[in-house]
């Protein structure tokens, strides 16, 4: 049997996922737009060493960085947000200003991704 404590947390739990149910929408179409990034894009980036790394940018409550899959409201996303193919992004990280170039831009439905 659940302590009454352990009731609190999942009645507290339980609230807030139903908020945030109300408040988020599936995004079921692609933008018209493919040469931009928005929300759902795939997006490779360089970095200033010529490492690769590839994102998804996703809602906040969908990121899995193991999967590749970064929240919109992550400093990294924030800064793709809007950009071109082969743009230069500047990010600030912990270590500092970070410059990135944009080397890929996709789009796909998400039960095909990677």
């Amino acid at each position: 049997m659940y302590g009454k404590k352990q009731l609190r947390e999942i009645d507290r739990r339980v609230r807030f996922l139903s908020k945030r149910l109300d408040e988020v929408s599936v995004v079921d179409r692609l933008p018209e737009d493919r040469s931009r990034v928005f929300f759902g894009a795939w997006v490779t980036i360089e970095d200033e060493d010529g490492s690769e790394q590839e994102y998804r940018i996703v809602g906040a409550d969908e990121f899995d960085l193991e999967k590749g899959y970064l929240s919109i409201n992550s400093p990294l996303a924030r800064a793709l947000i809007g950009k071109h193919l082969d743009d230069e992004v500047s990010v600030r990280t912990p270590e500092g200003w970070k410059q990135v170039v944009i080397t890929d831009i996709r789009y796909q439905m998400a039960s095909n991704d990677k």
